[in-house]
């Protein structure tokens, strides 16, 4: 492909993968335009998204390429926020990293970049992409196309994942090579673009604490904790065990009654059983879509082990059946399907 004088536009986060991505593609003779996506913040967590576009446009002056701010607050806030909250109040239990995605990274960012004379768009995903399919990334641990399941072939063409094809540490060696300000900086950890903070401290302090009853698999309380909604199925952490039998191994969430406010614990994980349908809602398939009685694998969840399973198309929707255990199915998630180390797509679990 001729990349000369063609144009695209990257999402500058102010984190090292972004600003790698920027140096490698105008260094292969891409038109590089940097791009800071402003979204919305709640007014209580610490605001550091100033300090990410500093770092973002530190960068950009470093490889002397045009730099802009896109405020996405309004598509951020209804497509993201509003959605996560909708499902949590609902008793499910929401992926905001792949709306995120769909929404204002892949949608709203490339209407922008499009509108504005871009050939593509481009993020520091760990991914990787024909324009058609999608790959995953080389660095196994850092992989991120289970985030990325909703994009089609159509989006594909005029997305670049310029790091895909290289592990986080190499990352880090390129751009330090390069002399990039951000070539140390530590990852970000927490909810998709609004920083430090987790989904559950958000939920608590945008929703407040239900305090409510932490039960055994016989009914019994065994302790407490901040509200059934912010849980997920197959957690372990983030709740308190008052009354404990003896030397026991970690809890798993195995259940959760969002009307009586309580969750059911147990010291066995609660693992999809092998020939338990799981059914899928909103789903999208990147190119092929999936034949039946073909083994592909599939996770429920980030970096969870790669599980066997079979898809067929129900009159009422798509339905997967785990050949083997190790799928853990919670309501809300996202089930993302692999072949040969393609990701196909997936849908939302119901």
């Amino acid at each position: 492909m001729n990349s000369e004088h063609k144009k695209v536009y990257v999402g500058m986060s102010g984190g090292v993968d972004s600003s790698l991505s920027a140096a490698l593609l105008k260094e292969q003779g891409y038109d590089v335009t940097g791009v800071f996506i402003k979204v919305w913040q709640p007014d209580f967590i610490e605001c550091t998204w100033r300090d990410d576009r500093r770092d973002a446009m530190r960068v950009a002056s470093e490889l002397d390429i045009p730099f802009v701010t896109l405020d996405l607050e309004k598509e951020y806030k209804e497509g993201v926020i509003e959605y996560m909250m909708r499902e949590y109040e609902a008793g499910r239990t929401p992926n905001p990293d792949v709306m995120c995605n769909r929404e204002v990274k892949f949608g709203a960012f490339w209407k922008w970049a499009k509108e504005n004379g871009a050939d593509y768009i481009a993020t520091g995903h760990y991914a990787v992409t024909d324009n058609t399919h999608l790959i995953m990334s080389k660095d196994q641990n850092k992989d991120q196309t289970y985030f990325l399941w909703t994009l089609t072939s159509n989006d594909l063409e005029h997305v670049l994942f310029p790091i895909g094809h290289m592990t986080k540490d190499e990352v880090r060696i390129e751009a330090e090579k390069r002399g990039l300000y951000t070539h140390a900086k530590k990852d970000s950890q927490g909810l998709c673009f609004v920083g430090t903070i987790d989904v559950k401290e958000f939920l608590i302090q945008t929703l407040g604490k239900r305090i409510g009853n932490i039960l055994d698999e016989q009914g019994e309380i065994i302790g407490t904790h901040d509200g059934a909604i912010f849980y997920t199925i197959g957690e372990r952490h983030g709740f308190t065990i008052t009354k404990k039998k003896g030397d026991i191994a970690a809890q798993y969430i195995i259940a959760k009654d969002t009307e009586k406010n309580t969750i059911t614990v147990s010291d066995v994980p609660p693992e999809t059983k092998t020939g338990k349908e799981v059914h899928l809602d909103t789903v999208s398939f990147v190119a092929d879509i999936p034949t039946e009685e073909t083994v592909y694998e599939a996770r429920a969840r980030y970096r969870a082990p790669l599980v066997k399973v079979k898809i067929v198309k129900k009159i009422d929707g798509w339905v997967i059946t785990p050949e083997e255990e190790g799928l853990v199915a919670v309501s809300g998630q996202s089930l993302v399907l692999y072949k040969n180390n393609r990701c196909l797509g997936g849908g939302i679990i119901v």
